[in-house]
């Protein structure tokens, strides 16, 4: 069995800034990526991406002679999986007029009308149409991901005498795991915890909590729910339903909520955000797909932040603030709220970061991890220097 996860060309529009740099379904939500979901339903299948043209080296498309074409948008169930698997040959799957899957012979994917059949999905859909069902979705993520994960296997034992859990039958632990005097709450939803994390002295966790392999939380850290740490994280201080895609850090004291970090993040010591306005209004952000503000309508939204932006210490973000890729924030006050890719400064205003001294700063922080920025990286972010240059307007006002 061929998948291709294609991105939906306006759902992906809706999920920018973090769909900049990778295709919507390598986007992590609850424990996996929404490949990694597939991967899991579908065992041996091969798994590629259909997605735009400068992210083909880094995603590459591969067809074979009989192919499922899946909107990358979709979060997967066993039953979604199950429709989708057993499709008849040139039929369609459609969720009202969005086009969830078909399979075909073909090695590209047409529009709906083109394909003789077609068959209306049944049970509950769940699609990211917008960036911030990314954490609006992740506590019942986590819990599907967590059922299907460790389904039949054992846990690994708990080896920290003053390490203290409620609810022990929903938590779930990977080899090599380190404890150290913390605290696990379980009994409102479960805590997974991946190989080699590390959980130091006086850590407090609470499920629905996903912290994913060779992450760190930080002593005295507290976690409150709804959580995804993903791989090679460093988290520590107050942080509530956010989303940390993987490789990024936020190390120190400071809350944030209902927010998502992409990857190659890091937030400086006494970082917050805003995630609920003082008037308790819906919060309005930026929507690449509109070119302007739109209105949520959610009270609660914090901070979705692009692949390789970074904020100074004490940076104060308002609520609804979208962070392009490679920005860099620093200085006293609030940014605004919309800040574009490759921007350097803060509230008393931008210039541009440079690309190459952008991608210096990227080899240096990935090979921290003993991660290295490729050639094909590069020019990934090449592409979205120049495809981002409009928002950058303090350019065109010199």
């Amino acid at each position: 069995m061929n998948l291709i996860l294609f991105d939906d060309p306006g759902l992906r529009q809706n999920l920018l800034p973090l769909t900049f740099t990778r295709p919507i379904a390598d986007l992590r939500v609850g424990i996996l990526t929404i490949k990694e979901k597939w991967k899991l339903y579908s065992g041996k299948a091969t798994i590629s991406y259909l997605t735009e043209s400068y992210l083909t080296a880094q995603f590459p498309f591969a067809p074979q002679e009989e192919n499922i074409f899946i909107n990358g948008a979709l979060i997967p169930n066993q039953a979604v999986a199950a429709s989708v698997f057993n499709l008849p040959s040139e039929t369609c799957l459609m969720h009202g007029d969005t086009l969830i899957a078909v399979k075909t012979a073909a090695k590209t994917l047409k529009s709906p009308e083109a394909y003789p059949n077609k068959i209306e999905v049944r049970g509950e859909i769940k699609i990211l149409d917008q960036v911030w069902k990314i954490f609006q979705l992740n506590g019942e993520a986590i819990r599907a991901d967590f059922s299907s994960l460790t389904k039949g296997r054992k846990s690994a034992d708990l080896n920290d005498p003053h390490t203290i859990v409620y609810g022990k039958e929903n938590l779930f632990i990977e080899e090599n795991v380190n404890f150290k005097a913390a605290i696990i709450n379980a009994e409102n939803g479960p805590v997974y915890i991946g190989r080699n994390a590390q959980i130091q002295e006086g850590a407090i966790l609470r499920g629905p909590l996903a912290i994913c392999h060779d992450s760190h939380i930080n002593m005295g850290a507290k976690l409150r729910g709804d959580n995804t740490i993903g791989p090679h994280c460093k988290v520590g201080g107050e942080v509530s339903n956010t989303i940390f895609q993987g490789y990024s850090n936020k190390a120190h004291d400071g809350f944030i909520g209902n927010s998502v970090i992409g990857h190659w993040c890091n937030l400086g010591a006494d970082t917050n955000t805003s995630n609920l306005k003082n008037n308790y209004a819906s919060i309005k952000v930026w929507s690449y797909a509109r070119e302007d503000f739109i209105n949520s309508g959610l009270t609660f939204f914090g901070l979705i932040m692009g692949d390789h932006a970074k904020c100074g210490i004490n940076t104060m973000f308002n609520s609804g603030t979208i962070v392009g890729v490679g920005a860099n924030i620093f200085g006293a006050g609030y940014p605004r709220t919309m800040i574009p890719s490759f921007a350097w400064g803060g509230a008393e205003g931008f210039s541009t970061f440079k690309l190459e001294k952008m991608l210096e700063v990227a080899e240096t922080v990935m090979d921290r991890k003993t991660e290295k920025l490729k050639e094909t990286d590069k020019e990934i972010f090449r592409h979205i220097f120049n495809e981002t240059a409009r928002y950058r307007v303090w350019e065109k006002e010199k």
